[in-house]
This record gives structure tokens, sequence and C-alpha cells, in this order.
């Protein structure tokens, strides 16, 4: 809505919101709400942002689910914390196995074949322990609740529910899939605005992995779960995969835009690619909003695109560090080359050498950007019986060309879409920032912070 300034002054100040004590922003009020929860008791930024994580697969299963990934950034005392909870490909997931199964050029999008190891529970279980007041089983349980209570579906999440679930009755036709209409459109139809839903699978999920501290995931009763229907339905998941995995402790990479540092994660998450197109940016001296301006900012995130999909990939077989990137005389470079004309950009040289976001602060200081998903939707359309647990397909954003930075290899970490922001001034925090969208999200953030 837009409002005239001279009748209404602060018009501007309408979409702004102020709290002392903490704040939950998250795409859905109910998981916003679990968050708040657990700050009025006690809990700290973190807790709260854990709770309205836990929240998210219950009520926006459409765009996140527990069976999906996870990255991260927590300041805590005015220092940068970057966690990479992304999983790799199942030991097994080769690209002959692709090729026998009938896929030379492209990974399908649903069945087991783009299902890689899941990291949102391990995220959770990584922060809550490195950083949480409460226990994960205190902060997972709001969302326990609403799983086994039942909500009122939202009328945004009803409708992108419904699309796919007519969508799905042509797409899912792998025979892995089809507990994906039993659990989610138990009666052929997503649910209807204002429906109550409920999946008491998952919340007994949700509580096992809290009390477990994730562990059940990964080497206990859900591991055994997913590991059977695994193996039964011609999965590539095994016991070695989820009993191997570990997110990783990342330090986030920076660039300077406008007298303010902006922070992402490393690769092989797309936050680099931001952090290219701000740095180009940077040295321009059009003023925002302008047509010079517009031009310049869609020709840096092309640039940045192209770099981000000629290098970024599992940060462990990376050819090139992503400071390398960074640098301002690269930066510098990449500027000159801009012009009057739209142009379709290839890599720079360097010199030898369906998603859901949320930020919570607390009262103390401590600030977090979180985001997790399941990439597509709900994933994979592969639903573990008896546990409400939609597996992501990000393997479908492995390349099968041997010549890709991104080729598909077991172990391997694909190109990852989701990246969680944040912002700081003189060494002194402002907060975190974000979107949703898929690989639209690098833009998002140039958009944003322009």
């Amino acid at each position: 809505m837009q409002f005239d300034a001279e009748h209404y002054p602060y018009a501007s100040q309408r979409t702004v919101t102020y709290g002392r004590r903490g704040m939950v922003a998250a795409s859905q009020p109910l998981a916003a709400e679990a968050g708040l929860q657990i700050l009025r008791q006690g809990g700290n930024a973190v807790d709260a942002a854990l709770a309205a994580a836990a929240a998210l697969p219950v009520v926006e299963p459409t765009s996140n689910g527990i069976g999906g990934d996870l990255f991260a950034i927590v300041c805590r005392d005015g220092k940068l914390f970057g966690i990479n909870s992304s999983g790799p490909a199942p030991q097994s997931l080769t690209p002959e196995a692709l090729k026998d199964a009938g896929h030379e050029w492209e990974i399908p999008r649903y069945g087991w074949l783009p299902v890689t190891v899941p990291g949102v529970p391990a995220g959770w279980a990584a922060l809550n322990r490195r950083f949480g007041r409460f226990s994960l089983a205190e902060v997972v349980e709001p969302a326990a609740r609403y799983a086994e209570e039942g909500y009122p579906v939202s009328p945004i999440t009803s409708f992108f529910w419904k699309r796919c679930a007519e969508q799905y009755k042509k797409l899912l036709t792998y025979p892995e899939c089809q507990g994906w209409f039993d659990v989610f459109a138990p009666q052929s139809r997503g649910p209807e605005p204002g429906e109550v839903w409920k999946n008491e699978h998952m919340a007994d999920s949700l509580r096992s992995i809290g009390e477990s501290q994730g562990e059940s995931f990964y080497r206990g009763d859900l591991a055994k779960k997913i590991l059977e229907f695994s193996q039964s339905t011609g999965g590539y998941l095994r016991d070695n995969d989820l009993a191997a995995y570990e997110p990783e402790w990342v330090d986030p990479i920076s660039v300077n835009y406008r007298g303010y540092t902006v922070w992402e994660l490393p690769p092989n998450g797309q936050g680099l690619v931001a952090l290219i197109a701000l740095g180009i940016l940077d040295g321009l001296a059009y003023e925002p909003e302008g047509v010079q301006w517009t031009h310049a900012m869609i020709e840096a995130v092309k640039m940045a695109f192209a770099d981000g999909f000629h290098w970024v990939t599992d940060p462990d077989e990376m050819m090139i560090d992503p400071k390398r990137l960074l640098q301002p005389a690269y930066l510098q470079s990449r500027r000159k080359e801009l012009g009057a004309q739209a142009i379709m950009r290839s890599p720079g040289r360097v010199d030898p050498g369906g998603t859901v976001y949320l930020a919570v602060a607390d009262g103390e200081g401590t600030m977090v950007s979180l985001i997790q998903s399941n990439y597509v939707a709900f994933g994979s359309g592969v639903v573990v019986p008896e546990t409400g647990v939609a597996l992501q397909n990000r393997g479908h954003g492995f390349s099968l060309d041997p010549t890709h930075c991104n080729y598909l290899r077991p172990g391997r970490r694909s190109y990852h879409t989701i990246i969680p922001g944040f912002l700081t001034k003189a060494g002194i925090p402002i907060g975190p920032f974000g979107v949703m969208g898929g690989f639209m999200q690098p833009q998002g953030h140039v958009q944003v912070l322009s």
C-alpha cells in the first residue's frame, strides 16, 4: 500500500516495528509466535530461531522441511559465526547410476535420484549445542504441538499446497513418491485456507530429533526408517551417508558497500554472487533508483552469476579461493566492463594465484540470520513412512557434464541457492537480512541493500 507523504508524514514508518527485548521475523506468523514464546520464557535469539525453524516445516511445508538443508549466521558478542549444514550426494549416487536409470543429461527433480543427505536436523543440533540456552527438545516443542494438535493453514500456503497437489498427480509417478499423497494430500487435494491440518508423525519426528540432539535422524530410530525405505524402494541413501554427516562451521566473507560491510557465507552457497555484484556497484556514483543505476545493477548481477556458475561448488573442491573474486582489483576489472548495452556475460579473468528465511534478535544483542529449504516446493516427493519427513531434491542442481565445476560426484555438495545475509558498519552489528526465491536470492540481496 502506498501513502501520500503530505497527508501521511509517517507513511514510510508504517512497516517498521520496534521492540526492546527481542524480535522474530518469519514467513509464517505461527512460526514467529513459536520463536517469541521461547524468548518470553527466557531463551536467547538462537533458541527462538530454532523454535521458528522447527515450526516452519509444519506450518509452511510447501517451502521447507525437516529433510532439507540449512545455513545460518549468528552474531554473538559482536562476532559472526557461520554454519553450513548442507548435505552431500550419497556415496552410491554416481553419474553411472544416473545413466543406468536412463538419465544422460539431467538429474530428475523427483524420486530418489535428486535426494541428498539432509542437513536441517544436524544444523539445528549444532546451533543448539554451541549457542542455545534451552535444550533442543524444549525449543522444538511448540512446533511439535502445532503438528500434533493441528493449525489453520494460511491462504498463501494453501494456494501453493493446492497447486502442488494438482501438479504432483502428473509429476510424482515414481513408486517411492506415492506416500506424499497419503501425508500431504489425503483427500487428493491440498488444504483450503483456514482448514486445520495436522501431522502426528511429524510431531513424533520433531520430538525424537529434539530428545536425541539430532542423533535419531542420523544414527537412531529415524535413520532406521529412512534407510529401510531407501533400500526397499530403490533409493541411494545408506547408513554411512547419514552416520558420517556433520555440519561445518565457517567464517563469513564480506565486501564493503556504501559504508557498510555486507556478510555472506562462503561457497557452496551463492552468497558470493551477491558480494561480487555489490562490490562492482560500490564503485559507481549513480543515484540509486535512476535508469543508469538500474541498468548497472542488472549487469552487475549478470556478471556475478557468470562467475558464480563458473566457480561455485563444494568448498573442498573449488578451484579458486572465493576471496580472490572479492579483491578490489578484480572487482574494478569487472566494473570496467559495464557499458550502456545489456549483453550476455561470461566469467571474468582472475589473475593466477522452495525456501524460508527468518531473522531473530534478542535483548542481549545476539542476532540470527537463518535459511532452510527443500529446494523445490516439497522437495523430491519422497516422504519417509511414519515420519512425516519429506526429503529434499537438492541433487537436481548437480551437472552431468564432466567438465562442469558442479559435476555430480559421490559425497560432493552441490551449488546451493539458500543464503543468509548480515550487515555491520564500522564493526558494529546492524542486523540480519535475507530473501526467499531460489536462484533469485543474490539479486534479491542486491535489491534489498541498494
